[in-house]
């Protein structure tokens, strides 16, 4: 076995490593850019080596850098974590060439497997199914179209190197392909280095269902289970589960001899994953399709730990090392249900614009890296697991991934994961940037996702114009007045009972009218309840001034975690994924604040701004153009991501007040229309 290990990577994924090293006895190395200095998983390793600046391409995709950095340390062996090196060929065989050993699979099955056009062939042959689509990398808009044509539409351009949801573009007819077949290139290229782009066939009401595989030196290859990750923004996971609520047992063993062969034809060891596209339209099961197959730890990798109580890490360390697996296929079951929700530096009041920054505030259900494979147990049954690798005052850099951690938790069945999920979802407090918290605890409400009715397509269908918030009912925003009221009650009594007034304090009114969102409501308190608008809202809070979170307990209802805050002269409170915007007033005040000025914000309908931190890639426009609605104007890359910047309205561009190659801010002006 090793005795030092060093890893090639960063946040979540690097502690995450440490984690089990430290439990094996194994001493760990860290290597970090400049960015990273300060960063938890510095602090947790062992040794820390520093290996450039911030940008992943002059530090972390540097593979003589990492193989200095083992020379320096004596690490025995590499864990490359997922991205950056983790799937390149070349770096395994220059680590070998050294003397070093890599944990992950061999140089071959990862070149063989990270060419997406050469990996269907393959999976063609081994037997597997696979989706109609070009036998070779297409090279011009001209013959995109064409194929595009021939398949059929809708189809799905992809860069043959593409991974993470980048260099993959949905064409419904000839203008996408046209649109997008060389952005698709551009984003292989700044990715992956490599630009060659193939489409193939996208199948309607898709669901993403992947094997997970894991396999040791001696020609043993297990599948453990597989994991339902349908439910995506932009072809980036944001929901995992296991197992997948649409599997059947008959479909898991077929998905995973599918995968185990595949994984032999290639000479696999190590834990790899099979991604396959799954028609939920076919009840039968039978149509499901190899995508591609990821040579290296998933993201999501907690959700099957949970299930399989099988730590991932350890045994791609242990196969590494020349170990035998101890376990055989029919070892593997099936114990609970797990879900993992990834929070991710991204506003979804904004359209999901990426958002950078410091984290001011950031507090969590449970300690990052606690307990066991399942987390924290919680007193109510399951367990809580928060996978983090930021820390607060730290920052969300521009220069890499902008997830800020997983939450996993594991139930006895589905509702209880996900009834955990939502828990402890309003227990998380995180200030200083824009988060997707709310839109995850929105989608775990959700009624389409209670009854496992899931697509690739989920999101874009069920928020079609947006996230506003989670949805919320009459009963609910009664329980929000309430529970202002009694907040503002408490803020009041505090006040009052300050030294010094003449007459001493005087009593706080009991009755009180609340807006919520818009809304008026009449409020009276009582003794542990309210009555709101006529209607008895039996309501507790354990708020008391300074907290910034409290807990609202009910008889018949759900315990309801909040987030308070004063945004003068309102209360801002969060929970279950909304924010109620609430200005308590005394009833006998209240109909006077119709005559307060409301403030206007300025006019910006003729400016295009740029909605997040990023490059200018490309202005389509010039001076003096004119534009129509949905006319793209800019594109802005941001997280290795291109985001087309449309008009939303026609006109004649005015002024053009940045160029391409310039770094902006958020609301940077890019153009003025007239």
């Amino acid at each position: 076995m090793f005795t030092k290990i060093l890893i090639a990577n960063r946040g979540e994924i690097a502690c995450r490593v440490i984690k089990t090293a430290r439990r094996m006895g194994i001493a760990t190395v860290a290597v970090y850019s400049d960015a990273d200095a300060r960063a938890p998983f510095v602090r947790q390793a062992d040794e820390a080596v520093h290996i450039g600046p911030p940008p992943a391409s002059e530090s972390y995709l540097l593979a003589d850098r990492i193989i200095a950095a083992c020379k320096q340390t004596g690490a025995e062996a590499v864990h490359p974590g997922y991205g950056f090196l983790s799937e390149r060929a070349s770096f395994v065989e220059a680590l070998e060439a050294e003397g070093i050993a890599f944990i992950g699979p061999p140089a071959s099955a990862i070149a063989a497997m990270g060419d997406k056009i050469e990996s269907k062939k393959l999976a063609k042959a081994a037997g597997v199914n696979t989706v109609p689509g070009s036998e070779d990398a297409i090279d011009t808009t001209e013959e995109a179209v064409k194929v595009s044509n021939a398949i059929g539409y809708p189809v799905m351009m992809k860069a043959s190197a593409g991974g993470g949801g980048k260099g993959m573009r949905l064409a419904w007819n000839d203008t996408d392909v046209e649109e997008g077949f060389e952005a698709t290139k551009r984003e292989g290229l700044n990715s992956f280095g490599d630009d060659r782009v193939f489409i193939e066939k996208f199948i309607e009401d898709p669901r993403h269902i992947e094997i997970q595989v894991l396999g040791d030196k001696h020609g043993t290859v297990l599948y453990l289970n597989e994991r339902e990750c349908s439910i995506q923004r932009r072809h980036q996971k944001v929901v995992e589960e296991a197992p997948s609520p649409f599997v059947t047992p008959e479909m898991r063993r077929k998905m995973g001899e599918q995968a185990v062969a595949l994984s032999k034809a290639v000479g696999y060891h190590s834990a790899g994953t099979v991604e396959l596209i799954v028609s939920g339209a076919d009840p039968t099961g039978e149509s499901f399709y190899f995508l591609e197959m990821n040579t290296r730890l998933q993201v999501e990798h907690p959700v099957t730990e949970a299930i399989t109580g099988i730590d991932l890490v350890e045994y791609m360390i242990r196969v590494a090392a020349g170990e035998k697996l101890p376990m055989s296929q029919d070892d593997i079951g099936i114990d609970g249900w797990a879900i993992e929700n990834r929070i991710y530096a991204e506003d979804p009041y904004r359209g999901f614009l990426p958002s950078t920054g410091r984290l001011v505030r950031y507090s969590t259900p449970v300690e990052p890296w606690a307990g066991d494979l399942r987390g924290v147990a919680q007193e109510n049954g399951g367990g809580v697991r928060f996978d983090s690798g930021v820390q607060e005052g730290g920052e969300v850099s521009i220069f890499y991934d902008p997830m800020i951690a997983k939450l996993v938790t594991w139930g006895t069945t589905r509702e209880e994961a996900a009834d955990l999920q939502i828990a402890a979802l309003d227990a998380v407090e995180l200030e200083g940037l824009g988060h997707n918290v709310d839109f995850l605890s929105a989608l775990m409400q959700h009624p389409r996702f209670r009854a496992g009715e899931l697509t690739t397509g989920f999101i874009a269908e069920e928020y079609p114009e947006g996230f506003e918030g989670a949805a919320t009912s009459e009963e609910r925003t009664r329980v929000i007045a309430a529970i202002a009221a009694g907040i503002e009650f408490t803020h009041q009594a505090r006040q009052r009972q300050i030294s010094g007034q003449l007459d001493g304090p005087q009593p706080v009114s009991p009755a009180w009218i609340v807006r919520v969102d818009g809304q008026d409501h009449t409020v009276t308190l009582g003794e542990g309840h309210a009555i709101v608008d006529g209607h008895t809202v039996e309501v507790t809070c354990d708020w008391a001034p300074g907290q910034r979170t409290a807990t609202a307990t009910q008889p018949d209802g759900p315990t309801l975690g909040l987030t308070v805050t004063r945004q003068r002269p309102n209360w801002q409170i969060n929970t279950h994924g909304r924010t109620y915007t609430a200005r308590v007033l005394p009833a006998r005040l209240a109909g006077h604040a119709g005559h307060m000025i409301e403030k206007q914000p300025p006019d910006t309908s003729k400016m295009l701004l740029c909605p997040m931190p990023g490059l200018l890639v490309k202005l389509h426009v010039g001076e003096g153009d004119k534009v129509e609605a949905g006319q793209p104007l800019a594109t802005v890359e941001a997280m290795k991501m291109e985001n087309i910047l449309r008009a939303e309205k026609a006109g004649t561009v005015a002024s053009i007040n940045t160029a391409e190659g310039e770094t902006l801010m958020v609301d940077a002006v890019i153009l003025e229309l007239e």
